[in-house]
Parts: structure tokens; sequence; C-alpha cells
């Protein structure tokens, strides 16, 4: 059965932080953490991936006007190769677009070649470097698209 995406909940915080510290044991995100974020909504805005009852992905954005902020984006090892993380990448610009946005940024580990692939092919652009953001001195690329707006003549 293919993901279906949906509205992060409450009682997800336990799937997420888990999921978390498996995908990202060095700096994952603690159960507080997932709290402060979920409880930070309107403004911060989750979407899980579920499938079979699992938790298989999730992604979230930090919606600052103009500007979206990607918070996370990840997918299960088990999930991964079948079109999940731009699923998810999707439905966050849409998400951001509906709320206004004109332009979607986000930072990823300069070595994580997979996240930083799908991010291209979804139009993203780097437009900076942060050097030795990431633990173990590792590079952040800041990446921006620009979402589509209708014009007065688009209807």
């Amino acid at each position: 059965m293919a993901p279906a995406l949906r509205d992060a909940r409450w009682p997800d915080l336990g799937g997420l932080a888990a999921l978390e510290t498996t995908l990202f044991p060095d700096d994952a995100w603690s159960p507080p953490s997932w709290w402060a974020e979920l409880a930070a909504r309107p403004r911060r805005d989750y979407v899980v991936a579920e499938a079979d009852g699992a938790l298989v992905g999730y992604a979230g954005l930090d919606h600052g006007g103009e500007v979206s902020d990607v918070m996370t984006v990840a997918v299960a090892p088990a999930a991964r190769g079948r079109g999940l993380g731009r699923a998810l990448v999707d439905e966050l610009e849409r998400r951001a677009a509906a709320r206004g946005a004109a332009h979607v940024i986000l930072e990823v580990r300069a070595d994580n070649a997979p996240a930083t692939a799908l991010y291209s092919r979804a139009g993203y652009t780097v437009i900076a470097t942060r050097r030795g953001y990431y633990p173990g001195g590792v590079d952040a690329l800041v990446m921006r698209k620009t979402l589509q707006q209708k014009g007065a003549t688009d209807g």
C-alpha cells in the first residue's frame, strides 16, 4: 500500500522521535523538541506519511510569510526509492503556496547526496553554504525555490 500523507497529530510524537533517532543519530530532535514543534502550529506545519499503520516519513515547514522554511524531510530506509521524499517536498510546497509564500528555503547536509539530488530535481538551487554547520563539521547547503504564483491574468 502506498503511504498516505496527513497532518501530524499529538499521538505521532513517539513515532516521530523514534524515526528521527534512527535517521539522524548524531543530532536527532528529542521528544520535547517534537512537542515544541507541534505546539508551534499554525506557524509550524508538519505532515506525516503512513503505510500499513506505520510512520514511514515526515516533513515540516515554518511559515514565515513570503518565505517558508523547510524544517525537516525524512523517509524511513525501507520506504526510500519510491518517490515518497518527493511527495513530501511537493506537499510542503503546496502548503507554503497556500499560505502565500513566494519562496521555500531549506538547509541540507552537503554530504547528503540523495537529498541534494532530490531538492535539485525539485527545482531548488544552492544560494549559500554554511561552513561547519552540522555535527562533525559538515557544511550545510542553503537551497531555495521560487514557487509559481498566479498572476492577475492567470484566472
